[in-house]
């Protein structure tokens, strides 16, 4: 890896104890491919110690602390958690990055050419509908079947980091074709979110959204860059979202693509500008600042926004959502419980079995018939490593299980306890002691149970699935 430089000028490039001893290693660390995914390690590592530690109830209560926000008497966000406020508000920054990630797939990427897109595009397909046909069959009829949604993401920053471990051993060309693939991945868990987790929708307010997306295309295609216009309509945009029942990430979607993704400047004027620094007997101030302003305008508004807002993603809010939504509590007779929800065992199925045999055969079925052709440097071991890390769900999983899961109705529900492989042990109030000892509701979901058994909630339940097949994936896909 390159030795990253820094200026003496600069405190971080100084000789002081701090800058050699802390900023200046924390730096590279920061510069390091599989760090974001270590800060997530850590933050998930943080949420199960606090929660499972003897100040355990301090991680609830502070998690469920109420957050209201209003601008002159109108309401913006009232009435919800600090975890909502991290998933709805927070989270829809990071939905903002991977718009700008996919757009810039589409326009300058490996997702420009249909023929290189064909074969991550395929295989992302078998790594959604593979997983989640196997959740679904798993869990239906239980109070897990609304969670079919989980199993069919990807979680970039874990797998590139676990990929990035790999060092020499994996060609860049592979590094891409996991990228890409994930990247299709999360379009399809963004189209999942927005039609199926998305409730109540309002038509007023979704109009309304409709018309200010159309108002920053329009100022887009007048070339206006004024960068503080589009914050306002972005945030006035995420709020309308919010209020219109679609969940608010898809806001943060909906503005990265619409973000422009192709430079003001081409590179022949690039070029030239460069020469005419290099070529000039003598340089000025001035004339570093002229050619770094036009060099600057070859970099596209999106490309911009994701250098910046990239770090801030990965080494801020991921970390604080893993914060939020990992704790799980983890003792001995909540994880055998776990351990015989059908739940569970969907999402590892799912997300292990499911990810790995789906994208390798829907990848083995496209470059069969031609639609796709596969990298000459992917042997079938490859092909077949990347898919079982493809299975590290952890952010968006946990993310769609808060959606399915985490509602006050489901914090109700508890898991269903397993007295031998697909079949489960209903509790159930004998006919002889009448209706009002229990009763069976139906909610329009999915069968319950309103007798209180031993173990945790469907969520938790989910949660340990989620960490069980991130880890089991990780390591398998290291292994392979």
């Amino acid at each position: 890896m390159q030795e990253t430089k820094f200026s003496d000028l600069t405190f971080i490039g100084g000789e002081s104890v701090f800058a050699r001893f802390f900023a200046r290693p924390f730096k590279r660390f920061l510069a390091v491919e599989a760090a974001g995914g270590v800060m997530l390690l850590i933050a998930t590592a943080i949420a199960l110690i606090w929660v499972n530690s003897p100040w355990g109830d301090s991680y609830d209560a502070f998690w469920s602390a109420p957050v209201n926000l209003s601008v002159n008497g109108i309401e913006i966000f009232d009435g919800h958690s600090l975890t909502d406020f991290v998933n709805d508000a927070l989270m829809a920054l990071f939905f903002f990055v991977v718009g700008l990630e996919i757009k810039r797939e589409l326009v300058d990427g490996q997702l420009q050419n249909m023929k290189d897109a064909a074969l991550p595009a395929f295989a992302a397909m078998g790594g959604m509908v593979v997983p989640a046909a196997l959740f679904f069959i798993i869990n239906k009829g239980g109070p897990g079947q609304d969670g079919w949604g989980i199993p069919m993401a990807t979680d970039i920053a874990f797998a590139v980091g676990i990929v990035s471990l790999l060092g020499d051993r994996i060609s860049r060309r592979l590094k891409v074709f996991l990228l890409s693939l994930a990247i299709v991945d999360d379009i399809g868990a963004i189209i999942v979110i927005a039609l199926f987790y998305s409730s109540g929708i309002s038509a007023a307010w979704l109009l309304a959204t409709t018309a200010l997306l159309a108002l920053i295309f329009v100022l887009g295609r007048l070339r206006v860059w004024w960068i503080p216009i589009y914050v306002v309509l972005g945030s006035i945009v995420w709020w309308t979202t919010f209020r219109s029942g679609i969940h608010a990430t898809i806001a943060g979607v909906a503005l990265g693509l619409l973000t422009p993704a192709r430079p003001l400047q081409n590179e022949d004027e690039t070029r030239a500008i460069a020469r005419w620094l290099r070529d000039k007997p003598e340089v000025f101030p001035v004339d570093v600042r002229y050619a770094s302003f036009h060099i600057r305008e070859s970099m596209s508004v999106a490309e911009r926004l994701e250098t910046v807002l990239h770090p801030i993603t990965s080494y801020a809010i991921i970390p604080i959502f893993a914060l939020a939504n990992a704790g799980v509590r983890m003792d001995g007779g909540i994880i055998a419980d776990a351990l015989q929800a059908r739940v569970t065992w969907g999402i590892i199925i799912g997300l292990v079995v499911g990810k790995t045999v789906g994208i390798t055969v829907f990848s083995l079925i496209a470059t069969k018939l031609g639609i796709a052709k596969r990298p000459a440097s992917m042997t079938l071991r490859n092909l077949v490593g990347l898919a079982m890390i493809a299975g590290i769900g952890f952010t968006v999983s946990l993310f769609v299980n808060g959606l399915a899961f985490g509602d006050a109705e489901h914090h109700d529900e508890v898991a269903l306890v397993a007295e031998a492989p697909g079949e489960l042990a209903f509790t159930e109030a004998d006919d002889s002691h009448g209706d009002d000892d229990s009763h069976a509701e139906d909610d329009g979901h999915s069968e319950t149970v309103s007798a209180p058994v031993e173990g945790g909630t469907v969520e938790d339940n989910a949660k340990i699935g989620i960490l069980f097949a991130s880890v089991i994936a990780s390591v398998g896909g290291l292994l392979i």
